[in-house]
């Protein structure tokens, strides 16, 4: 299980732990996905926390966890906004998901949703136990797109869909449980735990219907939506 857990945070983070971890003690526990983030919701958070200005605050704790994952998900925002642009069937959406070029569609969607999230964080009553839960609740998000977003192409998502149950989603749902114990509102904190249901299950019936399926990048794109979302509700029902 620590192997697990280490690999994940590799995989998640660009956090310094030693010698890589093999993958797939990952990937034989995809339903660990929360636990990540906890730390980098944790590191962000304090970051976000000691600075006096809310809004201020907010764009270093955004600031922060981007570094803090490498902005790997940002990525796969990014890619998510192109392949949502380009016109014409799921063959030429796909095309533009996976190049690596970043066009209008990327700034577009990657502006708007780190808006939304700055928004939300800087009116949140608390910098620190906002940012742990939209990041716990949207590796939530991940765990469950691992699990029910069949795979368009060979990659991780399909690598980690082949090794995910359906019962993965139980133990990941129950490593959220910790964020009801956070001095945050009871109505702000099942706001945010719908959305964390509602955001992955959007990004999975938007990746079937515009890409034929789900691939690494809309799992991706997926976390950071949700982390705006979570945030947002947050700061609207707190």
């Amino acid at each position: 299980m620590i192997e697990s857990v280490r690999a994940l945070l590799q995989f998640c983070t660009v956090l310094p732990l030693g010698r890589p971890a093999e993958f797939d003690a990952f990937a034989r526990r995809s339903y660990l996905y929360p636990l990540s983030g906890y730390v980098t919701g944790g590191l962000a958070g304090l970051a976000a926390a000691v600075v006096p200005d809310p809004s201020i605050g907010a764009a270093v704790g955004l600031g922060a966890v981007l570094l803090v994952t490498g902005a790997h998900h940002l990525d796969g925002l990014l890619d998510l906004g192109d392949g949502l642009m380009a016109h014409g069937g799921s063959e030429v959406r796909v095309r533009a998901l996976l190049d690596r070029q970043v066009g209008a569609g990327a700034l577009a969607l990657g502006m708007t949703v780190l808006l939304l999230a700055w928004s939300g964080l800087a009116a949140a009553p608390s910098l620190l136990w906002a940012m742990v839960a939209a990041e716990v609740l949207g590796r939530f998000g991940m765990a469950l797109l691992t699990v029910v977003g069949t795979p368009f192409r060979e990659g991780i998502q399909s690598y980690l869909h082949g090794h995910a149950p359906p019962w993965f989603v139980l133990p990941a749902a129950l490593f959220c449980l910790p964020l009801a114990l956070l001095p945050l509102p009871a109505p702000a904190l099942l706001g945010a735990a719908a959305v964390a249901l509602a955001v992955p299950l959007a990004v999975l019936g938007l990746g079937r219907r515009l890409f034929g399926g789900i691939n690494g990048d809309l799992v991706g794109a997926s976390h950071e939506i949700c982390r705006a979302a979570v945030l947002c509700a947050v700061a609207l029902l707190a």
